[in-house]
């Protein structure tokens, strides 16, 4: 039970454990981190702190009582849980937090408890809430009751209004060291050697570590995703192109494949500048020390950026297919 059954995060543990435990729990917290990170982990865990029936010592929940088991489930009566959904109201990857789900909490929020101390809700990927539903949760910090705690979790705050920020307490989640990802996935039965590759792939991520180990189709899904870049580097224009049409169809994988290419592209950055960072796609040392010593730094920096400024603008909806267009051309030669 030692830090709530949480694996890393030990200061936002403790620091979460002193609010409970000296009734000075803030009325609005803001995750941030990269997903996998243990975000929703930590969200669940306060609120079972805050709601225990027979906490074992002050702001320490039990984990075995009702109300930590059902908020464990996500089905506790006074738990609401908010995450992005598609046009029929159905949670997406690549759907969005709409302003009809803040109004729906809003009814119920401002009522007592029905079985606990606390009502709490907690906003899954927050950044991808619409403006008129970031407006109208606004509203709902500004006046929440006394009953009631608001924890948002979201990948930076900077995708945020600054007023949502100023009216959380934001803790900001960090990767953790490698060998703590090697030790967990041990423990649960991976080989040393996996376990090791695993924890590189994860970038310090638990959560997506043991999403790795679960589901292999993951793993495939990258190694496809990077051998596809190393097809498009030296292929033509016409290649390009009908690369980027067909990768623009589904933007949930675009995205996701942008993302497997830039974890790449600031390895080789950390190479072209002599960074001594534990490389993520460890296993393709080869690849990355070839790119390496081919670029410059200014170079190396230019592509992690421009991967970074597609997933930005596909946020805000710009053309997909323009995008990786621009992309794939821009892409040093080799």
């Amino acid at each position: 039970m030692d830090n709530w059954n949480l694996l890393g995060h030990e200061w936002a543990v403790d620091m979460l454990r002193r609010h409970v435990a000296r009734g000075d729990t803030r009325h609005a917290y803001l995750f941030a981190g990269a997903p996998g990170l243990g975000r929703r982990t930590l969200a669940l865990r306060l609120a079972q702190a805050l709601n225990c029936e027979k906490p074992v010592a002050p702001g320490e929940p039990c984990f075995t009582c009702r109300t930590c088991k059902q908020i464990e489930e996500m089905r506790h009566p006074d738990l609401n849980v908010v995450e992005p959904v598609d046009s029929d109201l159905v949670p997406s990857p690549t759907g969005e937090i709409r302003i009809s789900q803040i109004r729906d909490l809003q009814k119920t929020f401002h009522l007592k408890p029905y079985q606990s101390q606390y009502r709490v809700a907690i906003f899954l990927r927050f950044q991808d809430a619409n403006d008129n539903a970031a407006n109208a949760l606004l509203k709902t910090l500004e006046e929440a009751p006394a009953h009631a705690i608001l924890l948002l979790t979201a990948d930076n705050p900077e995708q945020l209004l600054p007023t949502i920020n100023s009216r959380c307490e934001i803790l900001r989640l960090r990767p953790l060291p490698i060998e703590a990802i090697v030790a967990d996935l041990m423990d649960r039965g991976v080989d040393e050697d996996r376990a090791r590759l695993l924890a590189h792939i994860s970038g310090g991520r638990p959560g997506f570590a043991r999403r790795l180990v679960d589901d292999a189709t993951v793993l495939e899904k990258r190694e496809e995703r990077l051998n596809d870049l190393q097809t498009i580097l030296p292929a033509s224009r016409v290649e390009k192109f009908s690369y980027a049409e067909k990768l623009a169809r589904d933007k949930d994988a675009m995205r996701q494949t942008i993302l497997v290419w830039l974890s790449y592209w600031r390895d080789v950055l950390l190479r072209v500048a002599g960074a001594e960072t534990p490389l993520i796609n460890v296993d393709r040392n080869m690849e990355i020390e070839f790119l390496a010593g081919r670029l410059d730094l200014s170079s190396a920096r230019k592509v992690v950026s421009d991967h970074e400024s597609v997933l930005e603008k596909m946020e805000r909806n710009v053309n997909s297919r323009l995008l990786v267009e621009v992309l794939l051309m821009d892409l040093p030669r080799m």
